[in-house]
C-alpha cells in the first residue's frame, strides 16, 4: 500500500510539477485522444480500465447503439468476472437512442439511468479497483465515433479512493444517478414514442428541403481523382485502364460519369447476371435521364440499337452475337467484375471489340488462377480504391467485428473436418442464437446474411434455426435467379408479413450482389482465403439511409487457416508473422472511422496458434506473390516493388534464396 501510494505521488509529479521526475507512465495524468499518428484512441482507455476494473460508473450526455457496440465485447468479459456498473445517461436533444438502452438491458450487472430532468450534459468514465480510481473527463459521449475516430479532448487521472477529487467525482455521480429514472421496459418503451416523433417531424423536414433542392448525382472526392486519373491517360494517348475499386464505393457511377466526360455517343457495359446489368442501366439512367436510350441484351433481349447497351457476358461473348457488331460500333466498353476476364468468353469479346476506350473494373484483380488479368489492359492502373482507403473518406458503411469462440460439441470444438451432424446441431443453434442476439444489429431489426461451408449445412442450419423462431431462407447455387431475387426482396422489405431475418448461403453472394440494407453479417466457415473474408465482408458495407453500421460475427473454430482472418481484416498482405501479431494486438487502432474489431480470449488465442503453427513462407506462395506483382508492373518487380506497393515482406524471398 505505502509502494503504491509513492508510485501514485511520483506520478502526479510528473505530470504535474516536473515531467523531467522519473515514475510509472501509466500512473500519469494524460490527455486521451483519438489519435491516428500514434495510433490510439479513446477506445482504448475504456476497453483497458473495463478488463481491470473492479468497479465502474459511467455518465454521459447520450448513448447511442454503436457506442454499446463498440464497447460490447468489453462489457461481456467485464459481466464474466462480476464486474458491476452504473450508467447515467440524458435525454438531452434526445440524441440516447432506445436500442441503446434495450442493448444494455441484457447486462444484469450494469443499472442504466437517464436524467430527464434539468440540463445534464456530462461525459465521465470513472474506473474503481485496488484502492484507485481511474477518472476519464472531457468531450467523449458513449458513441462509436466518439470513442474512435473524433476529434476528442479527454482528461485521464488516477486518484486515491482517499483523495479529494476521487471523493468529488463519486459524490457528484450519485447525487446525479439518484434522480435519474431507472430504464426499464416502461421507460424504454414511453422514450420511444417521443424519440420516433421526433425522428419523423425531422425527417419531414429534411424532406422538404430535399424537395427544394436541386437532385444531382456529382462524383465525390475519391472519383474525381480516379477520372482525371483515367483523362490523364487518354490523353497519354492510351485506351485501357484497369480501375481497382473496393465493393460498395460507386464503380458504376464513376463510369458513368466517364462516359459523361468523353461524351460517348455508343456505350457498352458488360456484366455477368442480369439483375446486375439492369442495376448499372438504372445508375446510368439517373446521370444521363431520358435524353438517351438504354437497352439489354441478355437472354432473348437484344436491345442493341439503344446508345447505352447492358448485356451479360453469356449472351455477347457468344460468337453468333458479337461478330453481328462490328468491331468498332462502340466507342466506349466497359467491363464489370474484370478479375473473371480470363474466362475464355471474355477474352473472346476484349479480343473482338475495338471501342475507343476500354475499361476493367475489378475489386480484386489478385487472381490465383494464373491468368493477367493486368496485361487486358496494358498495366494501365487508372486508380485504386481500397476497402480502408473508401472507409476512411467514409465511402462505406463502418463495421464492428466480433470474434467469437465457436462451440464445442461432444467434446470436439468445430474444425474444418466436423461432421453435418455437428454442425447443425441443436447445441450449436442455441449458441448461433445467443450470441446474433448480444452482438445484435444497429436498429435491433436485423437483416442479415450467413455465410457456411456446406449446401447441407446451409439447408440444415435454416431449419433449425427457423424452428427456432427465426425467419431464414437457405440460398445454393442450385437456386434460380428468381429465387435468389425474392429472397433479397424479402430480406430488404418492411412488410413484416413477408420480410425474412437471414438468408444462409454458400458462397453465391461473395461478389456481384447488391444488398444495401444489410446489417449483419455471420460468418461460420473457415477462412481459407483473405480474398474471399473481404467480398463477404463487403456485402454489408454499401451505405443505406438509416444503417448506422454493420455487425460482423465470426465463430472461429479451431482451423488451420484463422491466420488469414487479422491479414482479411487490417488489409495487411505482408505475411509477416511479427506484423500480424502486432495488428492483432492493437485491437482497432489501425482501423479506418469508427469501425472495431474484438475477439474473445479463446478465439484470439486460436489465431495466434495458427499464426505461429503456420509457415506463411512457402515457395508457392512466394511464386504466386512474385507472379501477381509482375503481372500488376509488367515486368520484373524488385525488392522494393513489394514494398512500395504493400506487398509480401521481401526478406521472405532473402530467407528462400
Amino acid at each position: 500500500m505505502i509502494e503504491a501510494r509513492k508510485n501514485l505521488e511520483a506520478a502526479l509529479f510528473t505530470g504535474l510539477i516536473d515531467k523531467r521526475i522519473h515514475s510509472l507512465e501509466s500512473l500519469q495524468p494524460n490527455l486521451v485522444l483519438n489519435d491516428k499518428a500514434e495510433p490510439s484512441c479513446v477506445l482504448d482507455t475504456l476497453n483497458s480500465e473495463f478488463s481491470l476494473c473492479d468497479e465502474f460508473e459511467i455518465s454521459v450526455a447520450f448513448v447511442t447503439k454503436s457506442g454499446v457496440a463498440v464497447i460490447m465485447a468489453a462489457l461481456l468479459e467485464a459481466r464474466c468476472r462480476g464486474v458491476t456498473g452504473r450508467l447515467l445517461v440524458s435525454e438531452y436533444l434526445m440524441f440516447t437512442q432506445p436500442e441503446a438502452l434495450r442493448a444494455l438491458q441484457q447486462f444484469e450487472n450494469i443499472e442504466v439511468r437517464v436524467a430527464t430532468s434539468g440540463n445534464m450534459h456530462g461525459k465521465g468514465y470513472s474506473f474503481y479497483r485496488n484502492g484507485t480510481r481511474t477518472i476519464l473527463i472531457g468531450s467523449s459521449n458513449l458513441t462509436a465515433s466518439a470513442l474512435k475516430a473524433n476529434n476528442e479532448l479527454n482528461l485521464k487521472v488516477i486518484a486515491s479512493e482517499n483523495g479529494k477529487l476521487s471523493e468529488r467525482v463519486s459524490s457528484q455521480f450519485l447525487s446525479d444517478f439518484e434522480e435519474g429514472v431507472v430504464a426499464d421496459d416502461q421507460y424504454i418503451h414511453d422514450y420511444e414514442e417521443r424519440y420516433l416523433k421526433r425522428k419523423v417531424a425531422e425527417s419531414k423536414v429534411a424532406s422538404l428541403v430535399e424537395d427544394h433542392e436541386e437532385k444531382t448525382v456529382s462524383p465525390n472526392s475519391m472519383q474525381v481523382n480516379a477520372l482525371n486519373s483515367i483523362s490523364a491517360l487518354r490523353e497519354a494517348g492510351q485506351k485501357k485502364a484497369l480501375l481497382i475499386s473496393a465493393t460498395g464505393t460507386g464503380k458504376t457511377y464513376l463510369s458513368a460519369f466517364d462516359v459523361q466526360a468523353v461524351e460517348a455517343r455508343r456505350v457498352l457495359f458488360v456484366v455477368h447476371r442480369k439483375n446486375i446489368a439492369i442495376a448499372a442501366l438504372e445508375t446510368y439512367r439517373s446521370i444521363f435521364g431520358e435524353g438517351r436510350t438504354y437497352g439489354l441484351y441478355s437472354g432473348s433481349q437484344r436491345e442493341i440499337e439503344s446508345d447505352f447497351v447492358f448485356s451479360t457476358v453469356q449472351t455477347i461473348s457468344r460468337r453468333e452475337h458479337y461478330e453481328k457488331i462490328p468491331r468498332d460500333y462502340f466507342d466506349y466498353v466497359v467491363i464489370d467484375e474484370t478479375h473473371r476476364s480470363g474466362a475464355k468468353s471474355y477474352q473472346a469479346l476484349i479480343e473482338y471489340l475495338k471501342p475507343q476506350f476500354l475499361l476493367g473494373m475489378t475489386a480484386t484483380p489478385e487472381r490465383t488462377d494464373g491468368h493477367d488479368v493486368f496485361s487486358d489492359f496494358d498495366h494501365n492502373i487508372a486508380y485504386e480504391i481500397r476497402l480502408h482507403q473508401a472507409m476512411e473518406e467514409k465511402i462505406l458503411s463502418p463495421f464492428h467485428y466480433f470474434g467469437v469462440t465457436d462451440i464445442t460439441v461432444n467434446g470436439q470444438t468445430i474444425d474444418e473436418l466436423s461432421s453435418f451432424n455437428a454442425l447443425v446441431s441443436e447445441e450449436r443453434g442455441d449458441h448461433i442464437l445467443k450470441q446474433i442476439s448480444a452482438y445484435g444489429c444497429d436498429d435491433g431489426v436485423v437483416r442479415g446474411l450467413i455465410f457456411c461451408s456446406r449446401t447441407e449445412e446451409c439447408r440444415g442450419l435454416s431449419h433449425l434455426l427457423n424452428s427456432k423462431g427465426l425467419k431464414t431462407i437457405a440460398l445454393t447455387g442450385d437456386d434460380s435467379e428468381e429465387v435468389r431475387e425474392e429472397a433479397i426482396n424479402r430480406l430488404e422489405s418492411d412488410d413484416e408479413s413477408l420480410r425474412i431475418d437471414y438468408i444462409i448461403t454458400v458462397d453465391i453472394f461473395n461478389e456481384g450482389i447488391d444488398i444495401p440494407r444489410v446489417n449483419q453479417i455471420v460468418m461460420l466457415r473457415p477462412t481459407s482465403s483473405a480474398i474471399v473474408f473481404v467480398q463477404q465482408l463487403g456485402r454489408g458495407l454499401r451505405l443505406a439511409k438509416g444503417k448506422d453500421y454493420l455487425t460482423v460475427i465470426d465463430f472461429i473454430g479451431n482451423y488451420q487457416n484463422n491466420y488469414l482472418v487479422p491479414i482479411a481484416l487490417y488489409g495487411d498482405t505482408s505475411y509477416n508473422k511479427d506484423t500480424i501479431r502486432r495488428l492483432l494486438s492493437t485491437g482497432s487502432n489501425t482501423l479506418p472511422g469508427s469501425s472495431t474489431v474484438n475477439f474473445d480470449q479463446i478465439s484470439k488465442k486460436r489465431i495466434f496458434e495458427a499464426i505461429d503453427q503456420t509457415k506463411l513462407d512457402k515457395m508457392k506462395d512466394l511464386k504466386r506473390d512474385y507472379e501477381l506483382l509482375k503481372f500488376e508492373l509488367g515486368r520484373q518487380p524488385m525488392m522494393m516493388d513489394f514494398v512500395d506497393h504493400g506487398g509480401r515482406d521481401p526478406f521472405a524471398f532473402v530467407n528462400q534464396s
